[in-house]
């Protein structure tokens, strides 16, 4: 199995930017003949500051993201945080992600499972490899239950991210990348999330973006399935995760690496 790749900016700031992003994947898989899934978030709802941007919201954001899978051709994912907003990117995205701090959310899991879309669960910080065994189960139960016809349900995938090590800080356990193949299609790194500090920069979130090809080498070392990477063009300038987030211009170069 090919390892596929999802890359995008952490929100939708601009159209432009979205344009400027899908542009550089389109560029990329053509030179290297691998799949790269565009991500953006239309909402981040669990930013550290109420001042901090969150992004356009529900309506508007999706139908941004409709536009860059038009124009561009590439899958697309996105995020969801609350249950009513499943069916709406259900619409627009081919894969719905889970935030780490919601993969035990039933409701959540049950409504991005009935879209019968690719369901993306990221581990929680706080949980083990082994425990994402059951936030798979809501998923495949409703499946199930919901789609019918077993030999052909939408996969359901899990991303490593870190565990909470102390506080403002985490740490990659890699044996969870083998643990929690034995429950999902697909096991991806999330390369640039895992090298967060969270609320690490006095109401944002710092983190360290030199580590970002070295987790992946060692997330492909141990088996992983694919790899996720935010970027941007100029990360610095970044209205949401810039410390973290690996820029667009070095995109090209670590996938080669991991191809």
């Amino acid at each position: 199995m090919k390892p596929i790749f999802i890359a995008g900016p952490c929100v939708i700031e601009s159209s432009e930017l979205l344009d400027i992003v899908a542009q550089e994947i389109v560029n990329i898989q053509q030179a290297l003949d691998v799949e790269i899934v565009f991500k953006a978030s239309f909402d981040k709802a669990n930013r550290t500051s109420l001042r901090s941007f969150r992004g356009p919201g529900l309506d508007k954001g999706l139908q941004m993201l409709a536009d860059i899978k038009k124009r561009y051709g590439l899958r697309i994912t996105t995020d969801v945080h609350e249950s009513f907003q499943a069916s709406a990117a259900g619409e627009v995205c081919d894969i719905l992600q889970i935030p780490a701090f919601l993969c035990r959310q039933t409701d959540l899991l049950v409504a991005a499972a009935k879209t019968g879309r690719i369901v993306n669960i990221k581990k929680a910080q706080f949980l083990s490899g082994n425990d994402m065994r059951f936030p798979v189960e809501k998923v495949r139960e409703t499946q199930r239950s919901f789609l019918g016809n077993e030999t052909s349900l939408p996969e359901v995938w899990l991303t490593e991210r870190g565990t909470t090590f102390g506080y403002n800080n985490l740490v990659v356990d890699f044996r969870n990348i083998p643990v929690m193949k034995q429950w999902a299609d697909r096991v991806i790194m999330d390369c640039t999330h895992s090298v967060q500090r969270p609320g690490g920069g006095d109401g944002t979130t710092n983190g360290d973006r030199q580590y970002v090809p070295a987790m992946a080498q060692a997330a492909k070392a141990f088996g992983a399935d694919g790899y996720f990477f935010e970027v941007h063009p100029n990360p610095e300038k970044a209205l949401s995760d810039g410390p973290n987030m690996l820029f667009l211009k070095d995109l090209q170069d670590t996938i080669e690496k991991l191809s």
